[in-house]
C-alpha cells in the first residue's frame, strides 16, 4: 500500500536560524584569522535582544557584537517595526575561555592524535531520488524557501514578504519506495500588516500558488516536475495573519533545527547540533563526513540508499566503530558488516583526518547556517573578515566539501564495481 512521508523547512528569517546563523558567523571569523580556534558559541534571540555565551580558545579577537548585527542585517531585519532589527536590538556576550579539562582530551603533541572533543554517535545518508542525494519531501522543502527569500529580497513581484517562514512538503511513495505525487504543501510566510485580513489570506494564497511554486517547479528536473498535479492540497498560512513573527514572535536558539539541517527525519540522527561548534567537534564534523561517505556509495553504485553511523568517545582517536545500513537496496554481494569493513579501510575517520579531508578548518560555516548542511552545492567562493583593529583577511573558502563526489573512483575499485 502507498504511504506518505513528510518533511519540513524553515528560513533564515525563522528564529532558530537566526540564531544558528550569528553562531556559525561567530566560528567563521574565529577560523579566518586563527585556523586553530576552538570554539563553542550558543546564541539565543528574542524581542529587541540577541545574548551570546559559549566557550572559546583563539588567539583572535573579535567584535561579537558586530558579527551579531551585521548578521541580523544580511538576513532582513532592519525595521523597528519588526521588534527585532541588526541596528537597535541589545547584544549581551557571555562568552569566555574553554574548559582546560575538555581541551587536554582534544590537544595532543601530534595533530594526528587529535582525540575526539566529545562521545556520542553520528549519521549520514544519501537516497539516489534526488539529483543531490537528498530525501525529495526536504529537498522540495528547501527549494520552496530559498525562492521565496529570493522573492522577498527582489521585492518586485511579491512586496509584503517579511523574513520568518516555514514550509513542509508531503510525498505520496509507492510500495517499493518511489515518490509518485506531491501530496500536500504548508507555507507559513510571516508578512506586512493589511487593512483586510480576508483580502490578505486570499492574495497571499494566490502569490504562493501562481507565483512562487511555478518559479520553484521550473528549476526542477522534469521527472520531479511530473509529480506536481492540479490536486495538491495547499495551506497557505493556515492559522492566519502571520505580522508578528521572528525573535519578536518566537525565542530562537543555536540548535534547535538539527532535522532540517540533515535529512528531514530520513535516515537517523545522532542528536548533536551542528552551528557554534568548530570541527573538532565530531557532532559537526563526523555528522558531515558520513554524509560524504554515504553520498559517494550511492554514487559508486553499493546501494540505492546508505545510512552511515560512526561513533567516538571524548578525547579517543579511533572511533568505536562504523555501521552501515543499505535498508535492502545493496547492488554487492556483501553483507552491511563487510561494506562497513570496506568502508573504514577507505575512509580515516579519525578527527584530525576528517579536518584535513574536508578542509574543515576554514571559514565555510555561515553559509550551512540555514537551508541544510547537506544536499548543498561544493563551490569556491571569496570571503573578507575584519578585526576591530583594523586588519582583514581576504580567503578563497570552499564551501560543502563533503558534497563531493571524489571518492566515487576509489569506492568502485574496493568493492569491484
Amino acid at each position: 500500500m502507498a504511504y506518505l512521508f513528510t518533511s519540513e523547512s524553515v528560513s533564515e528569517g525563522h528564529p532558530d536560524k537566526i540564531a544558528d546563523q550569528i553562531s556559525d558567523a561567530l566560528i567563521d571569523n574565529f577560523l579566518a584569522f586563527d585556523t586553530d580556534s576552538k570554539v563553542a558559541c550558543e546564541t539565543l534571540v528574542t524581542t529587541g535582544q540577541v545574548v551570546l555565551a559559549g566557550e572559546v580558545k583563539s588567539t583572535t579577537y573579535l567584535d561579537v557584537q558586530k558579527i551579531a548585527r551585521d548578521t541580523i542585517n544580511s538576513i532582513g531585519y532592519t525595521k523597528g517595526e519588526y521588534m527585532f532589527d541588526g541596528n537597535s536590538c541589545g547584544v549581551f556576550s557571555a562568552i569566555h575561555e574553554q574548559s582546560e579539562d575538555i581541551n587536554q582530551g582534544v590537544d595532543r603533541g601530534s595533530k594526528e592524535e587529535q582525540g575526539a572533543g566529545d562521545q556520542g554517535m553520528m549519521f549520514g545518508y544519501a537516497t539516489n531520488e534526488t539529483e543531490n542525494y537528498m530525501p525529495l519531501a526536504l529537498d522540495l522543502s528547501h527549494r520552496i524557501l530559498k525562492e521565496l527569500s529570493a522573492l522577498r529580497r527582489e521585492n518586485k513581484d511579491i512586496t509584503y514578504l517579511r523574513p520568518d517562514s516555514k514550509s513542509q512538503v508531503t510525498i505520496e511513495y509507492s510500495d517499493d519506495n518511489v515518490p509518485q505525487r506531491i501530496d500536500a504543501i504548508v507555507v507559513s510566510t510571516q508578512h506586512d500588516d493589511f487593512a483586510n485580513d480576508e483580502t490578505m489570506l486570499a492574495k497571499i494564497r494566490k502569490d504562493i500558488v501562481e507565483i512562487l511554486i511555478p518559479r520553484v517547479v521550473a528549476k526542477l528536473p522534469e521527472s520531479i516536475q511530473k509529480l506536481f498535479n492540479s490536486d495538491i492540497k495547499y495551506h497557505i498560512n493556515p492559522t492566519g495573519k502571520f505580522v508578528i513573527g521572528g525573535p519578536h514572535g518566537d525565542t530562537g536558539l543555536t540548535g534547535r533545527k538539527i532535522i532540517v539541517d540533515t535529512y528531514g527525519g530520513k535516515g537517523a540522527h545522532g542528536g548533536g547540533a551542528f552551528s557554534g561548534k568548530d570541527p573538532s567537534k565530531v557532532d559537526r564534523s563526523a555528522a558531515y563526513a558520513t554524509r560524504h561517505i554515504a553520498k559517494n556509495l550511492v554514487a559508486a553504485g553499493v546501494a540505492d540508499e546508505v545510512l552511515v553511523q560512526v561513533s567516538y568517545a571524548i578525547g579517543v582517536v579511533e572511533p568505536m566503530g562504523i555501521f552501515i545500513d543499505t535498508y535492502g537496496t545493496s547492488k554487492v554481494d556483501l553483507s552491511n558488516g563487510e561494506i562497513a569493513q570496506k568502508v573504514s579501510e577507505i575512509f580515516d575517520m579519525r578527527p584530525f583526518a576528517i579536518e584535513e579531508r574536508l578542509k574543515l578548518r576554514s571559514p565555510m560555516y555561515s553559509e550551512t547556517a540555514a537551508y541544510g548542511h547537506m544536499g548543498r552545492t561544493n563551490e569556491t567562493v571569496t570571503k573578507t573578515f575584519s578585526q576591530p583593529n583594523g586588519e582583514s583577511i581576504t580567503l578563497d573558502v570552499e564551501l560543502f566539501t563533503w558534497e563531493k563526489l571524489d571518492y566515487v573512483d576509489s569506492i568502485k575499485k574496493a568493492f569491484g564495481l
